[in-house]
Order: structure tokens, then sequence, then C-alpha cells
């Protein structure tokens, strides 16, 4: 990454983290996926119950694995063999003391902007766990709810959809079609303006491009 972008980076994460510490979010910055790591484990108490949602962000880093391989009680769904244990180990999240996580967007003055099919990644994010630790790209920032709404929905999504054995309009024009599909991953949607528990939701964000 040439150094312009970089420092543009940097000056637009130190406007980003105002803004979720305006929102009672905790905000941090990381130039490079290196980096993001070792903030995130530093940020995790070693013992810590931990699980996560979809998220290519915190794999791309390698938080997934580090969590897998560390001192934590981990709650990974990627291993159930069946839907009902996958289920089982999902509800036992919502009371883990960590969810790792990414956003889909987040504005310049720190609003969160998330889409979910099953919907267990937005429900945690809004509640259960006792810390929502996200990493997040700075590709992801957009000026306003609405920059972020549509980048929401036309690039993660669309993205996403790639990742599925689902048949969407998306996953075959790779433009948001605003369908009821009975495969849609657009089911539920969560702005996050404001956290009720001071320091809940901490966001990592990263100086390089890194989930969809």
């Amino acid at each position: 990454m040439d150094e312009n972008r970089e420092k543009r980076n940097e000056l637009l994460a130190a406007t980003v983290i105002r803004g979720l510490e305006s929102r009672n979010m905790k905000g941090y910055y990381a130039a490079t996926k290196a980096q993001a790591l070792q903030m995130a484990l530093e940020l995790i108490p070693q013992g810590s119950s931990v699980g996560w949602g979809g998220s290519m962000s915190i794999q791309e880093i390698g938080l997934k694995q580090a969590v897998t391989e560390g001192n934590y009680c981990v709650y990974n769904r990627d291993v159930a063999q069946t839907p009902e244990e996958k289920r089982r180990i999902e509800l036992a999240i919502y009371d883990a003391d960590y969810f790792l996580t990414s956003s889909n967007a987040v504005t310049e003055d720190g609003i969160l902007v998330n889409i979910d099919g099953n919907s267990n990644r937005v429900s945690a994010i809004a509640y259960g766990p006792r810390h929502v630790l996200m990493i997040v790209g700075m590709n992801k920032i957009c000026k306003d709810v609405d920059a972020a709404v549509y980048r929401a929905r036309n690039e993660a999504a669309t993205c996403n959809t790639q990742r599925f054995p689902i048949q969407t309009p998306c996953k075959v024009t790779g433009s948001c079609a605003d369908c009821k599909s009975p495969d849609t991953i657009c089911c539920q949607f969560l702005t996050t303006r404001f956290s009720r528990h001071a320091g809940r939701i901490q966001v990592i964000l990263v100086g390089e491009n890194i989930g969809f």
C-alpha cells in the first residue's frame, strides 16, 4: 500500500474512532492485518469464552485460528456435524465473553450497518455476548448511513452469496434485486447507532482491504 493511502486511512480512522466513542463504543486502528491480530489477542483475556458468526475478516487476519489454538473456551460452530449441533453452539455463543465478527459497513461518524440471513450474527451484535469485537477493513468505511446500507446490500451481500449453494438474483447478476427469494441472505438489517453498555462493542479498524 502506498504511503498516501496509508496516511489517508490513518486520518480517516481517527475520525471514525471519535464517532464510535461518541456512541459508547471503542475504536482502535491497526495499519496491517498482523497488527490487528496482535491487538485483538491483547483485548481478549486468556481463558475467555469466545465464539463467532460468519465473518471472512476474522478469518483473514488469523483470529479464528489463533483463539482456537490458544487458551480460550471456544464455541466453534464450524465443527458442528449437524444443523441441531450448530444451533446449540450458536445459542451458547449468546452467553460468551466475546463475540468475534466484522461489520458490513461503518459510517464515518461511527454507525454500524449489518445485514444477515439466519440473523445469529446481527442478534449477537445487538444483545447477548458480553463483548463484541469487530475487525473492519478501511474498505468498509462509508460517508453516511445511506451509503453504508447501499454497500451492505450491493457489495457485501452480493459477494457473500457466491460463498453459498443458494439461488438468488444477485448471485447470478452481481447486483442486488431487492428480492424475496427463499434463499435471500438479506433478511435482517441492523443499524447500531449507540451502545447501551459502554465499551461492549469494540472495533479494530484495519488499514488493509479485508472482508466483503
